[in-house]
């Protein structure tokens, strides 16, 4: 495979794309690269900074945060206000229904440089149609770029990406091609997992010889298990890392990666809505984009719990202006750590991340599809406020909807036509509207369940280890 010179990449076309496009990812990562090392007391006065510009955007375009803010004595915050610590506790959080039924009157109409509509993973259970702004996008971007260097891989450097979003697989231009080229980026598809294009995906690792590889955590250790169970493990000199995103990496996963990439494996957290939230660095620790974040950890009450003690993440986007995400509920589970960055850094240290699942669905030919490959189609429906897909065998799959005023009738007939379009005509699709979905006997929600073993055995390994 012909790959572009690093140097090329990273001094041209990488800044000359960004700029076009205007991102100030490169400025925002010069700012990260020196913001790291400022005390945590210095950081959090960067938060609040921050925020009373976000809150500022809110008041000013924002009609639906706007009346929550005054309710509050927050309406006349703006970009010039000190915000006390405790301020931001004044808010109400928030949650997906809420963004889901507030619509356009959460949004900026006219923010500079435009809005970009998109969906979330689908994590949650709860899809969501939401925009962002350039602002947003080049923080996502920036975050990721220190986050690589802290393991020794630079912008331009050749990346593989196991992944399987339509935005990214849809567009198959020559011109998308040639970008990914030339951005040294090669894409691998996670939706398409059977043992041929496995056997595929191996090869062309070997050839493309990236320094990072990126995908789903499961998708990354189902390549793994095939490449080991083949007796094909590639040979990657210049292989740094494999970063692992989109679900919990259990130990067992990060094992059979490390052991078949020969690396280590450095888990990411973040969604779709908030965006790219913490990394782990070589010293094991995942470190919150706390220039770009706030992040609270609450209990069922909603108050603050202490760092290591567990509760559910409520973050903050200070980037978020498009669509502001203001002490947002997650869904997700974590645990704040009690140390400091053992690399000196201020940025605040999450212990763990422990409430996100999904899992495999196989198609009758035998191709492995991650779950998202489902949830993509029921996020994007409109009237979906819930869901939850079990696949019973490999030509029956049964999909529960919990459904709000926006849903139409006709919308069925769209999600039948979706499914037999990924899974095969010869599928049965069954959708019953349920009044609540509920969690499973441990208590965790799990949004696909698939009853089908993927090929390569692992699922009762899979199964036991995210109870």
């Amino acid at each position: 495979m012909i790959k572009t010179p690093a140097a090329l990449s990273r001094r041209l076309v990488y800044p000359l794309q960004e700029r076009l496009l205007g991102r100030p990812t490169f400025a925002m990562l010069d700012e990260l690269e020196q913001s790291q090392w400022l005390s945590r007391e210095a950081i959090e006065t960067v938060q609040r900074r921050r925020l009373a510009r976000l809150l500022g955007i809110a008041n000013a375009h924002c009609p639906w945060h706007a009346e929550r803010l005054a309710a509050v004595g927050l309406g006349a915050v703006d970009a010039a206000t000190e915000l006390a610590p405790e301020d931001l506790a004044r808010i109400p959080t928030m949650d997906k229904r809420d963004a889901q039924l507030a619509g356009e009157r959460m949004r900026w109409a006219e923010v500079p440089g435009g809005a970009q509509p998109y969906n979330t993973g689908g994590s949650s259970g709860t899809p969501l149609r939401f925009v962002f702004g350039r602002a947003r996008q080049a923080a996502d971007a920036a975050g990721r770029m220190r986050a690589r260097r802290w393991w020794g891989v630079e912008v331009g450097d050749p990346e593989v990406y196991l992944w399987g979003a339509p935005v990214e697989l849809s567009r198959t231009d020559h011109v998308k091609q040639l970008r990914d080229r030339l951005l040294n980026q090669l894409v691998l598809d996670a939706f398409a997992m059977s043992t041929a294009n496995m056997d595929r995906y191996l090869g062309a690792l070997e050839r493309f010889d990236p320094a990072c590889i990126y995908g789903y955590a499961s998708s990354l250790a189902l390549l793994a298990e095939h490449a080991r169970a083949r007796r094909r493990i590639p040979r990657l000199r210049a292989l740094r890392v494999v970063c692992a995103t989109g679900e919990p990496l259990y130990p067992h996963q990060r094992d059979i990666i490390r052991d078949v990439f020969g690396v280590p494996v450095a888990n990411e957290f973040g969604s779709r809505d908030i965006g790219f939230t913490a990394h782990q660095t070589p010293a094991g620790q995942l470190l919150l984009l706390s220039e770009g974040l706030i992040l609270e950890v609450l209990d069922d009450a909603g108050r603050a719990v202490a760092p290591g003690e567990a509760g559910e993440a409520v973050i903050t986007g200070l980037c978020s202006e498009a669509q502001p995400f203001i002490r947002y509920r997650t869904g997700d589970r974590v645990r704040l750590s009690t140390e400091p960055c053992r690399a000196g850094r201020g940025l605040h240290v999450i212990d763990a991340v422990l409430g996100r699942s999904t899992d495999f669905v196989v198609k009758p030919d035998g191709t492995v599809m991650h779950a998202l490959a489902v949830i993509y189609i029921l996020r994007a429906v409109e009237g979906v406020a819930e869901f939850k897909v079990i696949q019973h065998a490999l030509d029956v799959v049964e999909v529960q909807l919990v459904t709000n005023a926006r849903w139409r009738e006709a919308s069925r007939q769209t999600i039948l036509a979706a499914f037999a379009e990924r899974l095969g005509a010869t599928v049965r699709v069954d959708i019953e509207q349920v009044a609540a979905i509920a969690p499973e006997a441990s208590g965790k929600h799990r949004y696909v369940v698939s009853r089908v073993s993927p090929p390569l055995g692992g699922a009762e390994e899979k199964e036991e280890s995210s109870r």
